[in-house]
């Protein structure tokens, strides 16, 4: 578990050292060699405890193996010579993952590239929990990106708008996607700011096929709509002819009338009208 601790301030210790320096000087002038290198020693020995700590840095200490603590305070700073000092960044970082082949829910292979924002939180779990904690960062979040995609398929084309897909439900598929990188970075000691999708697509070997089967349901649907409103302005046609007794249809004159009608309506060419010079009959 993360400890966090204060050191010594460097500057006292600095000039200790310093003033050690100068007493085995002076004793080496005046030919007091002994006294002169145990302080030159002392001196030389405090050096290594010296570390400087900046913003959004922090520095893990361990004496002979133990962990002794974590400094997130910045300045300048001295502790003890023997100890092994590590310094961690836990500045704001983004991961742009390359868009990787994975299958969505019905097993269709699909691009996605992801965005992961993330930080170092605790120190303690980054440096010996995980062996390389970058690392764990993009293993994870490409395994988090392969178990999100076979949640939900990648279009919907049964029109079936209760179910997500990762096309249309972008809100819900990155909550997921950011819960499940939360859930698997927390080993690691990693707060993860943001995580979204940053690249969708069908892979290359079915993109022609899906996208021709898209423009396939989206005509459909569209012509769908055309004849529901084709249909309803032949019967506003019929119900205004006959409320206003412009003229009197039977059955196999409304039938045909209809039949024109619906094929001036719903064809997607302009119609080319015929002009009748005989009789109404004709």
């Amino acid at each position: 578990m993360e400890k966090i601790t204060k050191p010594s301030s460097g500057y006292l210790m600095l000039f200790l050292a310093l003033a050690g320096i100068a007493a085995s000087v002076y004793s080496f002038t005046q030919v007091w060699i002994a006294p002169g290198a145990i302080l030159l020693f002392i001196s030389i020995l405090l050096l290594p405890g010296f570390f400087i700590v900046e913003p959004n840095k922090a520095m893990v200490l361990l004496l002979f193996g133990k962990y002794e603590g974590t400094v997130k305070a910045n300045g300048f700073f001295w502790v003890n010579p023997f100890m092994t000092k590590k310094k961690i960044s836990l500045r704001v970082r983004n991961f742009e993952n390359k868009p990787l082949k994975v299958n969505d829910k019905i097993g269709n292979p699909v691009m996605v590239g992801t965005i992961v924002v993330w930080q170092v939180e605790d120190t303690f779990k980054a440096t010996f929990d995980v062996e390389d904690y970058e690392n764990f960062v993009h293993l994870q979040s490409d395994a988090a990106v392969r178990k999100m995609a076979g949640l939900y398929p990648y279009d919907n084309f049964e029109d079936e708008e209760a179910e997500i897909t990762l096309r249309s439900g972008v809100e819900e598929v990155n909550h997921s996607l950011e819960a499940e990188i939360i859930d698997r970075l927390n080993h690691a000691g990693i707060k993860v700011i943001e995580a979204r999708i940053s690249h969708l697509a069908y892979a290359s070997e079915i993109a022609s096929a899906m996208l021709q089967r898209q423009q396939a349901t989206a005509i459909v649907a569209a012509r769908q709509k055309i004849v529901e409103g084709a249909v309803g302005m032949v019967e506003m046609a019929l119900a205004d002819l006959k409320v206003k007794d412009i003229i009197e249809f039977d059955e196999e004159k409304k039938a045909a009338m209809v039949s024109n009608l619906m094929v001036v309506l719903c064809s997607d060419r302009s119609a080319s009208p015929v002009l009748n010079v005989g009789t109404l009959n004709q």
